[in-house]
């Protein structure tokens, strides 16, 4: 009796002592789920793709952050960096550009009383305003040939150069065949409406130069002989 009693004791404490195993193995399951599977150092940090993403500093985000949330979150700022090329921290936006208006290069005054203002704006390529009371009221410019304005009987030439020429006075309305300063000879027909023509012959009766508006006057400088020829067929010299 004593002997079965003794064997059934025995039993009761392997009995027991199996539970206990059972009981702190499942503990330790629970333990090791809710501590996110901590690092094999036991440093306890997370160390899951989404943590170690940097966030465009360089190094890993402030405080080793191990929640899975902000890991998630710190992964989103990355992604949204590479989407837009340029982390926000850096992107800047394009300033505006002020451009100032070109000043003239010299001002010269007119036979008129006028103002002319002179910019260059290219080789041989220059723009004349004429201004008045601060209003300007015509403007001369120089595109591969000299220009040429008849303002109210007052002759204007720009030149290639950028020189300036005026006069007052001294123009001969075509058609017909006029002398000029210099030696020159102008003969003017009329081409059509606004439309003249003038050939400007030498000594010889050779043609030297030509003119012809196109609804607008025109100018040129032959020889230091500057001459002007109107949309309405006036032409005029001063040398």
């Amino acid at each position: 009796m004593t002997t079965r009693r003794a064997a059934r004791a025995a039993r009761t404490a392997r009995t027991a002592g199996l539970m206990a195993v059972a009981a702190a193995a499942a503990l330790s399951l629970t333990a090791c789920q809710s501590g996110g599977n901590a690092a094999a150092d036991g440093s306890g940090q997370n160390v899951s793709g989404s943590a170690s993403l940097s966030t465009g500093n360089g190094g890993a985000p402030s405080g080793a952050e191990t929640g899975s949330g902000k890991a998630r979150t710190s992964a989103e700022q990355v992604r949204s960096s590479v989407h837009t090329g340029t982390p926000a921290a850096h992107r800047a936006s394009t300033p505006a550009v002020t451009v100032k208006a070109a000043s003239p290069v010299r001002t010269q005054t007119l036979a008129d009383g006028s103002k002319a203002e002179i910019y260059e704006l290219g080789e041989q390529h220059y723009r004349l305003k004429i201004v008045s009371r601060g209003s300007v009221l015509a403007t001369l410019e120089t595109k591969g040939h000299d220009a040429g304005l008849d303002a109210n009987d007052m002759f204007v030439v720009l030149t290639l150069g950028g020189e300036v020429h005026s006069w007052m006075g001294g123009g001969h309305s075509g058609p017909g065949t006029f002398k000029l300063a210099g030696g020159w000879t102008a003969k003017v027909t009329k081409i059509g409406e606004l439309r003249y023509r003038a050939q400007i012959l030498g000594n010889e009766g050779a043609v030297e130069a030509t003119l012809e508006t196109k609804g607008h006057d025109v100018g040129l400088d032959a020889n230091a002989v500057y001459i002007v020829l109107s949309a309405g067929g006036v032409i005029s010299s001063h040398g």
